[in-house]
């Protein structure tokens, strides 16, 4: 509401720690409708210091490669880079990230979209302490735009990890960690978000 973003802004006067997070999308033929959606998400969150770092995956669309080049020419914070062949989701996450330059990594897909207080949140987080991994709860939304499938998340719980990829989408992640694990792998292709949790927390507490 407009009440809950006059707080945050209040709020956020306050934050000491104002890092950059870089949202990396990779593209891939999306019905535009969805493309839009997404991208505008990220255009509307509360918190201002955010990147878009998106990579489009050698899309046969050229409406759509349209739409992503006309994002980058009206908004600075939109960078993107086009993949002469298709090389499939790990390798266009990774030339996203390849040109990010925030502090932190939020990896979304182009048919996600964000609450608008999404970066707010988690910013409000690292607030309290130097976290690495940031993760949200997550719904569904159905072809009209109503709320149908809520995930309620647990707290930080490792064996719950060991058997699904419970934090899945929102996630958040020190970039600096994901550059030391080289960041997505190939052979996790289709699994790659579960991966690279599993791989991040041997690397953090």
């Amino acid at each position: 509401t407009e009440q809950d973003r006059k707080k945050a802004t209040e709020e956020m006067k306050n934050f000491k720690k104002r890092p950059v997070i870089s949202i990396v999308m990779p593209t891939y033929n999306v019905d535009e409708r969805w493309l839009h959606k997404a991208i505008q998400s990220v255009q509307g969150q509360w918190y201002d210091q955010w990147e878009l770092c998106i990579c489009d995956d050698a899309s046969s669309d050229q409406n759509l490669l349209e739409i992503v080049k006309q994002y980058v020419q009206n908004d600075e914070k939109i960078k993107a880079v086009y993949r002469t062949e298709n090389g499939g989701i790990v390798k266009a996450s990774n030339d996203a990230i390849a040109v990010a330059t925030g502090e932190f990594i939020g990896l979304l897909d182009n048919d996600d979209k964000l609450t608008p207080d999404a970066l707010y949140e988690v910013v409000k987080a690292l607030q309290e302490q130097e976290y690495d991994f940031v993760y949200s709860d997550e719904d569904k939304l159905d072809l009209e735009g109503n709320r149908c499938d809520p995930f309620f998340k647990p707290d930080w719980t490792p064996d719950l990890l060991l058997s699904e990829n419970y934090t899945c989408h929102f996630s958040v992640y020190r970039r600096s960690l994901i550059e030391e694990l080289g960041r997505l792998t190939e052979e996790s292709s289709g699994c790659q978000d579960y991966d690279l949790v599993l791989r991040v927390t041997e690397k953090t507490d």
